[in-house]
């Protein structure tokens, strides 16, 4: 696992942008970047009532094949100042487009988490092969170069916010804006919460619930005039003792990254991978079907 501390940005706070992962590094495949419209069938925002959905029980969940989830940080070129470990978060433009069209050429489908929600509840129906992508920290690049790759492919994403870098310009990174933001969650796509600064959830205590969720969850809801049901904890790090504490806030599913699920609460432990700015289109695509 590996841990990335990301920039320092204004009122001298630091803010941790990388999660932990497992990786390999492998030189780029030569695969035509041509940007398309998908050729399959698009389903990524068919509405869901999840509203009258009982949650089922956690071995029934746990028995059910894992959707893939990809987990993307930065979207820009490399510069001569990223190290070697910030660059497995650092996915290159045209590599990041080479990698969604090669989703779109191998036929996945992207989901949201009410069809993740149902499915792992109920086992409604999903989209064949299906995934689902999502973005964590709030950096701009994701509304600049993602969205319009995304749009061209009529795929949808989940975006996980970390309300302190809202609308900042930092020393190596900018951040979206609130509108940004709210034009992502207008155009289909879900927002989540990633916390207030990235703080260790398992060193939360006292007002840190506060700080790092009720505060940051009251922000993005009046952005997005939306519910927050989604979590992603930073760094993927969890204990079992903080899940009873996103339940009470009304948090319906949290993604951690790539250690075993909680056998008591496997939708509170979803699983992700990082897509590493190392991989070729190629080890993507085989990092997917070996992890899921």
């Amino acid at each position: 696992m590996k841990y990335k501390l990301l920039t320092i940005i204004t009122a001298g706070f630091i803010l941790f942008t990388s999660c932990q992962s497992k990786s390999q590094t492998e030189s780029k495949d030569g695969i035509d970047s041509t940007e398309q419209t998908s050729k399959t069938e698009e389903n990524p925002s068919t509405p869901v009532d999840v509203s009258k959905i009982k949650v089922a029980d956690a071995k029934t969940i746990l028995t059910r094949k894992q959707v893939p989830i990809l987990c993307y940080h930065q979207v820009r070129n490399w510069k001569p100042t990223d190290g070697k470990v910030g660059k497995d978060y650092i996915v290159e433009i045209q590599n990041f487009k080479d990698q969604m069209k090669m989703l779109a050429d191998s036929g996945y489908h992207t989901i949201l988490p009410d069809q993740l929600y149902a499915y792992l509840n109920t086992g409604a129906a999903l989209p064949s092969k299906p995934i689902m992508l999502t973005f964590d920290d709030t950096d701009l690049d994701q509304f600049t170069i993602v969205n319009p790759t995304l749009k061209k492919l009529g795929y949808k994403a989940v975006y996980f916010i970390m309300t302190v870098s809202i609308g900042k310009k930092g020393k190596f990174v900018d951040y979206m804006s609130s509108d940004q933001i709210k034009q992502l969650s207008d155009e289909g796509n879900v927002i989540g919460s990633h916390t207030y600064d990235h703080k260790n959830f398992k060193k939360y205590a006292g007002k840190d619930w506060e700080e790092q969720l009720d505060k940051p969850t009251k922000r993005l809801e009046e952005i997005t005039g939306k519910k927050m049901t989604e979590f992603a904890y930073p760094f993927g790090l969890w204990n079992a003792e903080g899940i009873p504490e996103l339940k009470k806030r009304g948090f319906r599913m949290a993604y951690q990254l790539s250690t075993k699920r909680d056998e008591k609460d496997p939708l509170f432990t979803i699983r992700r991978i990082i897509a590493s700015g190392y991989w070729s289109p190629k080890t993507l695509s085989n990092s997917i079907k070996n992890s899921f």
